[in-house]
Protein backbone atom coordinates (compact mmCIF):
# COMPACT_ATOMS: atom_id res chain seq x y z
CA UNK A 1 0.00 0.00 0.00
CA UNK A 2 1.20 3.50 -0.76
CA UNK A 3 1.87 6.07 1.92
CA UNK A 4 -0.95 8.10 0.43
CA UNK A 5 -3.51 5.53 1.60
CA UNK A 6 -2.71 4.67 5.25
CA UNK A 7 -6.27 3.57 6.03
CA UNK A 8 -6.74 1.28 3.04
CA UNK A 9 -5.66 -1.99 4.75
CA UNK A 10 -8.18 -1.43 7.57
CA UNK A 11 -10.91 -0.53 5.08
CA UNK A 12 -10.23 -3.67 3.04
CA UNK A 13 -10.41 -5.75 6.22
CA UNK A 14 -13.74 -4.12 7.09
CA UNK A 15 -14.96 -4.81 3.55
CA UNK A 16 -14.01 -8.48 3.83
CA UNK A 17 -15.96 -8.76 7.06
CA UNK A 18 -19.10 -8.00 5.03
CA UNK A 19 -18.62 -11.10 2.88
CA UNK A 20 -20.16 -13.64 5.31
CA UNK A 21 -23.51 -11.87 4.85
CA UNK A 22 -23.46 -13.37 1.38
CA UNK A 23 -25.59 -12.08 -1.48
CA UNK A 24 -28.67 -10.05 -0.61
CA UNK A 25 -30.32 -9.09 -3.86
CA UNK A 26 -32.19 -5.80 -3.89
CA UNK A 27 -31.69 -2.12 -4.67
CA UNK A 28 -33.06 -0.19 -1.68
CA UNK A 29 -29.86 -0.14 0.38
CA UNK A 30 -27.74 0.86 -2.60
CA UNK A 31 -30.12 3.64 -3.59
CA UNK A 32 -30.16 5.02 -0.05
CA UNK A 33 -26.36 4.87 0.15
CA UNK A 34 -25.92 6.64 -3.17
CA UNK A 35 -28.43 9.32 -2.19
CA UNK A 36 -26.38 10.00 0.95
CA UNK A 37 -23.30 10.44 -1.24
CA UNK A 38 -24.89 12.82 -3.74
CA UNK A 39 -26.04 10.20 -6.25
CA UNK A 40 -22.69 9.81 -8.03
CA UNK A 41 -24.16 7.26 -10.44
CA UNK A 42 -26.69 9.75 -11.81
CA UNK A 43 -24.04 11.83 -13.59
CA UNK A 44 -22.23 8.92 -15.23
CA UNK A 45 -22.72 8.12 -18.93
CA UNK A 46 -22.84 4.34 -18.64
CA UNK A 47 -23.40 1.07 -20.42
CA UNK A 48 -24.68 -1.96 -18.52
CA UNK A 49 -23.85 -5.56 -19.44
CA UNK A 50 -25.47 -8.77 -18.18
CA UNK A 51 -25.21 -12.41 -19.21
CA UNK A 52 -24.29 -15.87 -17.97
CA UNK A 53 -20.91 -15.93 -19.70
CA UNK A 54 -19.06 -13.42 -21.84
CA UNK A 55 -20.14 -10.26 -20.04
CA UNK A 56 -16.67 -9.60 -18.66
CA UNK A 57 -15.08 -10.09 -22.08
CA UNK A 58 -17.61 -7.75 -23.69
CA UNK A 59 -16.97 -5.14 -21.01
CA UNK A 60 -13.21 -5.45 -21.58
CA UNK A 61 -13.66 -5.04 -25.33
CA UNK A 62 -15.96 -2.03 -25.06
CA UNK A 63 -13.64 -0.39 -22.53
CA UNK A 64 -10.66 -0.95 -24.81
CA UNK A 65 -12.54 0.50 -27.78
CA UNK A 66 -13.54 3.57 -25.78
CA UNK A 67 -9.96 4.14 -24.65
CA UNK A 68 -8.73 3.75 -28.22
CA UNK A 69 -11.20 6.51 -29.12
CA UNK A 70 -9.61 8.78 -26.52
CA UNK A 71 -12.26 8.50 -23.81
CA UNK A 72 -11.47 8.34 -20.10
CA UNK A 73 -13.08 5.10 -18.96
CA UNK A 74 -14.29 3.52 -15.77
CA UNK A 75 -14.70 -0.27 -15.73
CA UNK A 76 -16.48 -2.13 -12.94
CA UNK A 77 -16.33 -5.93 -13.03
CA UNK A 78 -16.41 -8.89 -10.67
CA UNK A 79 -14.95 -10.98 -9.23
CA UNK A 80 -11.26 -10.11 -8.99
CA UNK A 81 -8.42 -12.58 -9.42
CA UNK A 82 -5.82 -11.22 -6.98
CA UNK A 83 -6.68 -7.76 -5.63
CA UNK A 84 -9.96 -6.03 -4.84
CA UNK A 85 -8.73 -3.00 -6.82
CA UNK A 86 -9.00 -5.02 -10.06
CA UNK A 87 -12.78 -4.61 -9.86
CA UNK A 88 -12.61 -0.82 -10.26
CA UNK A 89 -10.47 0.35 -13.17
CA UNK A 90 -9.92 3.90 -14.38
CA UNK A 91 -8.24 4.46 -17.72
CA UNK A 92 -7.54 0.76 -18.08
CA UNK A 93 -5.70 0.36 -14.77
CA UNK A 94 -6.85 -0.85 -11.33
CA UNK A 95 -7.80 2.06 -9.12
CA UNK A 96 -4.92 3.64 -7.21
CA UNK A 97 -4.65 3.25 -3.46
CA UNK A 98 -5.54 6.84 -2.54
CA UNK A 99 -8.61 6.92 -4.78
CA UNK A 100 -9.66 3.46 -3.59
CA UNK A 101 -9.34 4.54 0.03
CA UNK A 102 -11.52 7.61 -0.52
CA UNK A 103 -14.21 5.71 -2.43
CA UNK A 104 -14.27 2.76 -0.04
CA UNK A 105 -14.39 4.99 3.03
CA UNK A 106 -17.44 6.70 1.56
CA UNK A 107 -19.18 3.37 0.89
CA UNK A 108 -18.40 1.91 4.30
CA UNK A 109 -18.69 4.93 6.60
CA UNK A 110 -20.93 7.60 5.10
CA UNK A 111 -24.07 5.61 4.27
CA UNK A 112 -27.25 5.19 6.33
CA UNK A 113 -27.15 1.39 6.69
CA UNK A 114 -24.45 -1.28 6.32
CA UNK A 115 -24.05 -2.56 2.78
CA UNK A 116 -23.11 -6.07 1.71
CA UNK A 117 -19.64 -6.77 0.33
CA UNK A 118 -20.75 -6.42 -3.30
CA UNK A 119 -23.00 -3.44 -2.61
CA UNK A 120 -20.16 -1.56 -0.91
CA UNK A 121 -17.80 -2.15 -3.85
CA UNK A 122 -20.52 -1.09 -6.29
CA UNK A 123 -21.12 2.16 -4.42
CA UNK A 124 -17.36 2.70 -4.19
CA UNK A 125 -17.08 2.26 -7.95
CA UNK A 126 -19.70 4.92 -8.62
CA UNK A 127 -17.94 7.32 -6.25
CA UNK A 128 -14.56 6.60 -7.83
CA UNK A 129 -15.83 7.09 -11.37
CA UNK A 130 -17.49 10.38 -10.49
CA UNK A 131 -14.39 11.64 -8.71
CA UNK A 132 -12.17 10.57 -11.62
CA UNK A 133 -14.39 12.38 -14.12
CA UNK A 134 -14.73 9.42 -16.46
CA UNK A 135 -16.36 9.98 -19.84
CA UNK A 136 -17.91 6.51 -19.88
CA UNK A 137 -18.57 3.91 -17.18
CA UNK A 138 -18.78 0.27 -18.27
CA UNK A 139 -20.68 -1.77 -15.67
CA UNK A 140 -20.78 -5.55 -15.47
CA UNK A 141 -23.71 -7.08 -13.61
CA UNK A 142 -22.64 -9.15 -10.63
CA UNK A 143 -25.49 -11.67 -10.55
CA UNK A 144 -28.73 -11.74 -12.52
CA UNK A 145 -29.67 -8.19 -13.38
CA UNK A 146 -33.06 -7.06 -12.11
CA UNK A 147 -32.04 -6.98 -8.43
CA UNK A 148 -28.27 -6.64 -8.88
CA UNK A 149 -26.70 -3.68 -7.10
CA UNK A 150 -25.49 -2.24 -10.41
CA UNK A 151 -29.08 -1.90 -11.64
CA UNK A 152 -29.53 1.51 -10.02
CA UNK A 153 -28.49 3.03 -13.36
CA UNK A 154 -31.75 4.53 -14.61
CA UNK A 155 -30.79 5.75 -18.08
CA UNK A 156 -27.85 3.81 -19.55
CA UNK A 157 -26.62 4.80 -22.98
CA UNK A 158 -26.90 1.15 -24.00
CA UNK A 159 -27.49 -2.24 -22.39
CA UNK A 160 -26.32 -5.68 -23.47
CA UNK A 161 -27.09 -9.29 -22.63
CA UNK A 162 -24.35 -11.61 -23.83
CA UNK A 163 -25.70 -15.11 -23.23
CA UNK A 164 -28.22 -17.10 -21.23
CA UNK A 165 -27.27 -20.48 -19.75
CA UNK A 166 -27.97 -22.42 -16.57
CA UNK A 167 -26.20 -20.95 -13.55
CA UNK A 168 -27.33 -19.69 -10.13
CA UNK A 169 -30.73 -21.38 -10.58
CA UNK A 170 -31.45 -21.18 -6.86
CA UNK A 171 -31.49 -17.39 -7.13
CA UNK A 172 -32.53 -16.77 -10.73
CA UNK A 173 -35.00 -19.57 -11.38
CA UNK A 174 -35.02 -23.13 -12.78
CA UNK A 175 -35.63 -22.44 -16.48
CA UNK A 176 -33.80 -20.49 -19.19
CA UNK A 177 -36.82 -18.21 -19.45
CA UNK A 178 -36.66 -17.46 -15.71
CA UNK A 179 -32.95 -16.67 -15.91
CA UNK A 180 -33.48 -14.56 -19.04
CA UNK A 181 -36.19 -12.49 -17.37
CA UNK A 182 -33.93 -11.73 -14.41
CA UNK A 183 -31.08 -10.65 -16.65
CA UNK A 184 -33.45 -8.61 -18.83
CA UNK A 185 -34.23 -6.53 -15.76
CA UNK A 186 -31.38 -4.20 -16.82
CA UNK A 187 -33.31 -3.08 -19.93
CA UNK A 188 -34.49 0.50 -19.55
CA UNK A 189 -37.02 2.77 -21.29
CA UNK A 190 -35.62 4.14 -24.52
CA UNK A 191 -32.16 2.60 -24.06
CA UNK A 192 -31.00 0.48 -27.01
CA UNK A 193 -29.98 -3.09 -26.27
CA UNK A 194 -27.59 -5.53 -27.91
CA UNK A 195 -28.35 -9.23 -27.48
CA UNK A 196 -25.85 -12.01 -28.00
CA UNK A 197 -26.87 -15.33 -29.58
CA UNK A 198 -29.78 -16.70 -27.56
CA UNK A 199 -31.92 -19.81 -27.54
CA UNK A 200 -35.51 -19.11 -28.65
CA UNK A 201 -36.88 -19.60 -25.11
CA UNK A 202 -34.50 -17.01 -23.66
CA UNK A 203 -34.95 -14.61 -26.57
CA UNK A 204 -38.74 -14.66 -26.24
CA UNK A 205 -38.54 -14.00 -22.49
CA UNK A 206 -36.15 -11.07 -23.00
CA UNK A 207 -38.28 -9.61 -25.77
CA UNK A 208 -41.36 -9.68 -23.54
CA UNK A 209 -39.48 -7.81 -20.80
CA UNK A 210 -38.09 -5.34 -23.34
CA UNK A 211 -41.54 -4.50 -24.64
CA UNK A 212 -42.99 -4.11 -21.15
CA UNK A 213 -40.08 -1.83 -20.20
CA UNK A 214 -40.41 0.21 -23.43
CA UNK A 215 -36.74 -0.47 -24.09
CA UNK A 216 -35.06 1.00 -27.12
CA UNK A 217 -34.31 -0.90 -30.33
CA UNK A 218 -32.70 -4.32 -30.00
CA UNK A 219 -29.76 -5.48 -32.10
CA UNK A 220 -29.30 -9.25 -32.17
CA UNK A 221 -26.01 -11.02 -32.83
CA UNK A 222 -26.26 -14.15 -34.94
CA UNK A 223 -24.32 -17.24 -33.93
CA UNK A 224 -21.08 -17.61 -35.85
CA UNK A 225 -21.81 -19.12 -39.25
CA UNK A 226 -25.51 -18.29 -39.11
CA UNK A 227 -27.04 -15.44 -41.05
CA UNK A 228 -30.13 -14.52 -39.05
CA UNK A 229 -29.38 -11.43 -37.00
CA UNK A 230 -28.71 -7.73 -37.13
CA UNK A 231 -25.01 -8.35 -36.48
CA UNK A 232 -23.15 -11.21 -38.16
CA UNK A 233 -19.76 -12.58 -37.10
CA UNK A 234 -17.38 -14.85 -38.92
CA UNK A 235 -13.76 -15.55 -39.68
CA UNK A 236 -11.70 -13.17 -41.78
CA UNK A 237 -8.51 -14.73 -43.09
CA UNK A 238 -6.48 -17.60 -41.72
CA UNK A 239 -5.57 -16.39 -38.24
CA UNK A 240 -7.33 -18.13 -35.36
CA UNK A 241 -8.49 -14.75 -34.05
CA UNK A 242 -9.15 -13.08 -37.41
CA UNK A 243 -12.76 -11.95 -37.18
CA UNK A 244 -15.23 -10.00 -39.28
CA UNK A 245 -18.21 -8.30 -37.67
CA UNK A 246 -20.89 -6.86 -39.96
CA UNK A 247 -23.73 -4.71 -38.69
CA UNK A 248 -26.60 -2.50 -39.78
CA UNK A 249 -26.13 0.19 -42.39
CA UNK A 250 -23.23 -1.55 -44.10
CA UNK A 251 -20.95 -1.21 -41.09
CA UNK A 252 -18.21 -3.82 -40.86
CA UNK A 253 -14.91 -4.34 -39.09
CA UNK A 254 -12.18 -6.91 -39.68
CA UNK A 255 -9.65 -7.46 -36.93
CA UNK A 256 -7.35 -9.94 -35.22
CA UNK A 257 -9.04 -10.07 -31.81
CA UNK A 258 -6.94 -9.54 -28.73
CA UNK A 259 -8.90 -12.18 -26.79
CA UNK A 260 -8.42 -15.84 -27.80
CA UNK A 261 -11.14 -18.41 -28.39
CA UNK A 262 -13.72 -18.88 -31.13
CA UNK A 263 -16.46 -17.79 -28.72
CA UNK A 264 -14.88 -14.34 -28.55
CA UNK A 265 -16.11 -13.62 -32.08
CA UNK A 266 -19.68 -13.54 -30.77
CA UNK A 267 -18.61 -11.40 -27.82
CA UNK A 268 -16.94 -9.07 -30.30
CA UNK A 269 -20.25 -8.86 -32.15
CA UNK A 270 -21.95 -7.69 -28.95
CA UNK A 271 -19.13 -5.22 -28.25
CA UNK A 272 -19.36 -3.81 -31.76
CA UNK A 273 -23.12 -3.43 -31.39
CA UNK A 274 -22.62 -1.45 -28.18
CA UNK A 275 -19.86 0.65 -29.78
CA UNK A 276 -22.03 1.45 -32.79
CA UNK A 277 -24.73 2.69 -30.44
CA UNK A 278 -22.18 4.90 -28.67
CA UNK A 279 -20.80 6.27 -31.95
CA UNK A 280 -23.78 8.58 -32.26
CA UNK A 281 -22.43 10.42 -29.23
CA UNK A 282 -18.72 9.86 -29.90
CA UNK A 283 -18.14 9.45 -33.69
CA UNK A 284 -14.47 8.65 -33.13
CA UNK A 285 -15.52 5.27 -31.71
CA UNK A 286 -16.21 3.97 -35.24
CA UNK A 287 -12.59 4.52 -36.24
CA UNK A 288 -11.31 3.09 -32.97
CA UNK A 289 -13.07 -0.29 -33.28
CA UNK A 290 -10.25 -2.32 -34.89
CA UNK A 291 -7.54 -0.99 -32.57
CA UNK A 292 -9.74 -1.39 -29.49
CA UNK A 293 -10.72 -4.97 -30.26
CA UNK A 294 -7.12 -5.91 -31.03
CA UNK A 295 -5.83 -4.37 -27.80
CA UNK A 296 -8.46 -5.85 -25.47
CA UNK A 297 -7.13 -8.07 -22.68
CA UNK A 298 -9.02 -9.99 -20.00
CA UNK A 299 -6.82 -11.84 -17.46
CA UNK A 300 -7.66 -15.42 -16.58
CA UNK A 301 -9.57 -16.10 -19.78
CA UNK A 302 -7.58 -18.49 -21.97
CA UNK A 303 -4.52 -16.70 -20.59
CA UNK A 304 -1.17 -18.38 -21.30
CA UNK A 305 1.62 -18.06 -18.74
CA UNK A 306 5.15 -19.35 -19.22
CA UNK A 307 6.03 -21.19 -16.00
CA UNK A 308 9.63 -22.31 -16.07
CA UNK A 309 9.51 -23.43 -19.68
CA UNK A 310 6.12 -25.11 -19.37
CA UNK A 311 3.02 -23.46 -20.76
CA UNK A 312 0.15 -22.99 -18.32
CA UNK A 313 -3.27 -21.97 -19.62
CA UNK A 314 -5.61 -20.29 -17.12
CA UNK A 315 -9.30 -20.16 -17.87
CA UNK A 316 -12.12 -19.02 -15.59
CA UNK A 317 -14.55 -21.58 -17.00
CA UNK A 318 -16.68 -22.21 -13.92
CA UNK A 319 -19.94 -23.52 -15.37
CA UNK A 320 -20.84 -25.95 -18.18
CA UNK A 321 -21.29 -23.17 -20.75
CA UNK A 322 -17.80 -21.87 -20.02
CA UNK A 323 -16.30 -25.37 -20.02
CA UNK A 324 -17.81 -25.95 -23.44
CA UNK A 325 -15.97 -22.91 -24.81
CA UNK A 326 -12.70 -24.08 -23.24
CA UNK A 327 -13.18 -27.58 -24.68
CA UNK A 328 -13.73 -26.08 -28.13
CA UNK A 329 -10.49 -24.10 -27.84
CA UNK A 330 -8.56 -27.20 -26.79
CA UNK A 331 -9.95 -29.13 -29.75
CA UNK A 332 -8.88 -26.39 -32.16
CA UNK A 333 -5.73 -24.93 -30.61
CA UNK A 334 -4.53 -27.40 -27.97
CA UNK A 335 -1.65 -29.88 -28.36
CA UNK A 336 -3.93 -32.91 -27.99
CA UNK A 337 -4.92 -35.01 -24.95
CA UNK A 338 -1.60 -36.88 -24.77
CA UNK A 339 0.30 -33.63 -24.16
CA UNK A 340 -2.33 -31.89 -22.01
CA UNK A 341 -2.64 -31.96 -18.23
CA UNK A 342 -5.72 -30.67 -16.41
CA UNK A 343 -5.71 -29.12 -12.94
CA UNK A 344 -9.38 -28.98 -12.00
CA UNK A 345 -11.31 -27.87 -8.94
CA UNK A 346 -14.79 -26.40 -8.66
CA UNK A 347 -17.29 -25.09 -6.18
CA UNK A 348 -19.77 -27.71 -5.03
CA UNK A 349 -22.74 -25.60 -6.12
CA UNK A 350 -21.59 -25.49 -9.75
CA UNK A 351 -22.19 -28.06 -12.48
CA UNK A 352 -18.79 -29.63 -11.90
CA UNK A 353 -19.75 -33.09 -13.12
CA UNK A 354 -20.87 -31.82 -16.50
CA UNK A 355 -17.85 -29.54 -16.72
CA UNK A 356 -15.42 -32.35 -16.00
CA UNK A 357 -17.12 -34.65 -18.48
CA UNK A 358 -16.35 -32.04 -21.17
CA UNK A 359 -12.77 -31.33 -20.13
CA UNK A 360 -11.48 -34.73 -18.99
CA UNK A 361 -11.31 -36.30 -22.50
CA UNK A 362 -9.08 -33.39 -23.57
CA UNK A 363 -6.38 -34.18 -20.98
CA UNK A 364 -4.64 -37.50 -20.41
CA UNK A 365 -3.24 -36.40 -17.02
CA UNK A 366 -5.68 -34.98 -14.47
CA UNK A 367 -5.09 -33.49 -11.03
CA UNK A 368 -7.95 -32.59 -8.71
CA UNK A 369 -7.72 -29.76 -6.20
CA UNK A 370 -9.71 -27.90 -3.57
CA UNK A 371 -9.88 -24.19 -4.40
CA UNK A 372 -10.17 -21.57 -1.68
CA UNK A 373 -13.62 -20.09 -1.21
CA UNK A 374 -16.87 -21.72 -0.30
CA UNK A 375 -17.41 -25.49 -0.23
CA UNK A 376 -15.59 -27.24 -3.08
CA UNK A 377 -16.54 -30.34 -5.02
CA UNK A 378 -15.12 -33.40 -3.17
CA UNK A 379 -11.97 -34.82 -4.70
CA UNK A 380 -13.26 -38.39 -4.62
CA UNK A 381 -16.43 -37.30 -6.40
CA UNK A 382 -14.32 -35.78 -9.16
CA UNK A 383 -12.41 -39.05 -9.51
CA UNK A 384 -15.68 -40.88 -9.98
CA UNK A 385 -16.44 -38.71 -13.01
CA UNK A 386 -13.00 -39.22 -14.57
CA UNK A 387 -9.87 -40.94 -13.18
CA UNK A 388 -7.31 -38.50 -11.84
CA UNK A 389 -4.94 -37.79 -8.97
CA UNK A 390 -6.48 -36.08 -5.92
CA UNK A 391 -3.88 -33.61 -4.65
CA UNK A 392 -5.94 -30.92 -2.96
CA UNK A 393 -3.43 -28.07 -2.88
CA UNK A 394 -3.55 -26.14 -6.20
CA UNK A 395 0.10 -25.08 -6.04
CA UNK A 396 1.28 -28.64 -5.52
CA UNK A 397 -0.96 -29.87 -8.33
CA UNK A 398 0.33 -27.29 -10.80
CA UNK A 399 3.92 -28.10 -9.85
CA UNK A 400 3.22 -31.82 -10.38
CA UNK A 401 1.58 -31.15 -13.73
CA UNK A 402 4.48 -28.97 -14.88
CA UNK A 403 7.04 -31.52 -13.71
CA UNK A 404 5.58 -34.23 -15.91
CA UNK A 405 4.69 -32.05 -18.87
CA UNK A 406 5.61 -33.41 -22.28
CA UNK A 407 7.63 -31.23 -24.69
CA UNK A 408 5.24 -28.76 -26.24
CA UNK A 409 2.66 -29.73 -23.67
CA UNK A 410 0.05 -27.65 -21.90
CA UNK A 411 -1.15 -27.46 -18.30
CA UNK A 412 -4.78 -26.26 -18.16
CA UNK A 413 -6.11 -24.77 -14.92
CA UNK A 414 -9.90 -24.41 -14.83
CA UNK A 415 -13.13 -25.07 -12.96
CA UNK A 416 -13.25 -22.15 -10.54
CA UNK A 417 -12.48 -18.43 -10.65
CA UNK A 418 -11.11 -18.80 -7.11
CA UNK A 419 -8.72 -21.46 -8.41
CA UNK A 420 -7.54 -19.39 -11.38
CA UNK A 421 -6.97 -16.38 -9.15
CA UNK A 422 -4.95 -18.41 -6.65
CA UNK A 423 -2.76 -20.05 -9.29
CA UNK A 424 -2.30 -16.86 -11.30
CA UNK A 425 -1.19 -14.93 -8.22
CA UNK A 426 1.37 -17.60 -7.40
CA UNK A 427 2.74 -17.89 -10.94
CA UNK A 428 3.09 -14.13 -11.39
CA UNK A 429 4.32 -13.38 -7.87
CA UNK A 430 1.32 -11.22 -6.98
CA UNK A 431 0.51 -10.83 -3.28
CA UNK A 432 -3.25 -11.44 -3.26
CA UNK A 433 -5.80 -9.82 -1.03
CA UNK A 434 -7.57 -12.20 1.40
CA UNK A 435 -10.06 -14.55 -0.22
CA UNK A 436 -13.70 -13.63 0.40
CA UNK A 437 -16.48 -16.19 0.19
CA UNK A 438 -19.86 -15.09 -1.14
Amino acid sequence: MSAAAPRLPALLEALGQRAPRGMELGLDRVRAALAALGDPHAVLPAIHVAGTNGKGSVCAMVESIARAAGLRTGLYTSPHLSRFAERIRVGGEPIGDAAFEAALAAALERVPSPLTFFEALTVAAFVAFRDAGVDLAILEVGLGGRLDATNVIAAPLCTAITSIAFDHQALLGPTLADIAREKAGILKPGAPAVLGPLDPEADAAIEAVAQAAHAGPRLRVARAGEGAGDIAVGRAGRGARATRVAGPGGRAVEVELGLPGAHQAENAGVACGVAWQLAGRWPEIDRALPAGLAAARWPGRLEPIDAGGAQVLLDCAHNPHGAQALAAWLDEQGPGPARTALVFGAMADKGWGEMLQMLAPRAQRRFYVTPQGRAAAPLEALRQVAPGEPIGDPGAAVARAIEGAAPGGLVVVAGSIYLVGEVRSALLGIAPDPVVTL
